[in-house]
């Protein structure tokens, strides 16, 4: 199979792997990746994974993945570049964006592909993503089951990257105009200074700072923000913040 040809030209589709337990997990993980296209292996985590138990997973086809693996101490980190990301999750709760399958996940995700970054990320095989991890993603996907949910990490990769996949070639053409979006970094910016700002008028307090800055991240990460508009929004927050600080100064 050719890994590239869903994939139009300077579009880069990773995946993030955070804090996994088991090598051999991360080499299953780029074995199915590069079944369906995925270029590029990410691996949050504080140590260098056993790489002869990466491989023997990987087999020789997809051993390029490991060998180019990126390894990031921080999950911020190993997001910074990316303009859209998937977070796979099986946990629920209210602090949670609203519970999508994958398949309609990867219908609204795949138009954004097209020109961009874009990665989908896993958490632990043991816990899971951390609200922290979530925070940092525009879309949340969760895989139905029955009431036994039991999947591990390679297989929940394997649906994913088989969802996305599959409707690629529905809603990518090399040709379409893409939009620079604004990536993980610019997000990350513009949400520190929103929050500086919500700060500085006391909406936000100590008590409901992590609430209120979550449902803001929900609620822009709808809106798709371009670079240009998340700059924008930086810039209205600066100015804010002056003329607060400025308004404070003994005269």
């Amino acid at each position: 199979m050719n890994d590239t040809q869903h994939s139009p030209e300077h579009t880069m589709i990773a995946l993030i792997l955070v804090r996994p337990k088991y090598p051999e997990n991360i080499g299953a993980s780029a074995r199915i990746a590069h079944n369906f296209g995925i270029q590029k292996l990410i691996v949050v985590t504080d140590e260098q994974p056993d790489k002869d138990k990466m491989l023997k997973m990987a087999t020789h086809k997809a051993a390029h993945m490991i060998h180019e693996m990126e390894i990031y101490a921080t999950t911020a980190e190993a997001a910074r570049p990316f303009h859209s990301i998937v977070a796979t999750t099986a946990r629920q709760g209210r602090q949670r964006p609203q519970k999508m399958s994958p398949r309609r996940v990867m219908q609204e995700f795949a138009p954004l592909v097209a020109g961009n970054k874009v990665a989908i990320m896993f958490g632990p095989e043991n816990a899971g993503l951390t609200n922290e991890d979530v925070d940092l993603c525009q879309f949340t996907s969760t895989i139905p089951t029955a009431d036994f949910s039991s999947l591990n990490l390679a297989q929940a990769v394997a649906i994913h990257c088989y969802e996305l996949y599959t409707v690629l070639p529905d809603v990518v053409h090399p040709h379409n105009k893409t939009q620079e979006y604004a990536n993980s970094y610019d997000l990350e910016g513009m949400y520190e200074h929103i929050e500086q700002a919500l700060l500085r008028v006391t909406f936000l307090h100590d008590t409901n700072q992590t609430y209120w800055m979550r449902n803001i991240r929900q609620f822009l990460s709808r809106i798709r923000l371009r670079k240009k508009e998340a700059s924008m929004i930086r810039g209205i927050c600066r100015k804010f913040i002056w003329h607060q600080t400025k308004k404070s100064d003994p005269v």
